[in-house]
């Protein structure tokens, strides 16, 4: 009995990949072994980052945050200690964005917590 290959569906693998590989630079797009490795590279950063970003976001929201109570006369631990104790359930994405685009608001709630 001859030996049976599955060419179509190994083909079918290698293809996916070069796929996902387009756009990358020299051999990562069209040679099988580099680009195999580029893709795998890519989406393990990938995975990694999609949780990075929300740390760095937070961040952000944060010094944000911060900038605008210290505006207002207190710090960001001040602010957020204060804000807990009046039963004020603002999340940080929130706030960060009245400090950005509403100053207004964001000063009435600092004054209704000192």
């Amino acid at each position: 009995m001859p030996r049976s290959l599955n060419s179509v569906a190994s083909r079918a693998r290698r293809k996916k990949i070069i796929k996902q590989a387009k756009g990358y630079f020299g051999r990562r797009k069209n040679v099988w072994t580099i680009a195999k490795n580029a893709v795998e590279k890519a989406l393990s950063y990938a995975y990694r980052d999609r949780r990075n970003k929300k740390r760095s976001f937070r961040s952000l929201w944060i010094m944000r945050i911060n900038a605008a109570s210290r505006i207002n006369g207190m710090s960001y631990s001040e602010f957020i200690a204060k804000a807990k104790s009046k039963n004020i359930n603002l999340n940080r994405k929130v706030l960060a964005d009245l400090a950005m685009n509403e100053p207004k608001a964001f000063k009435a709630i600092a004054d209704k917590i000192k």
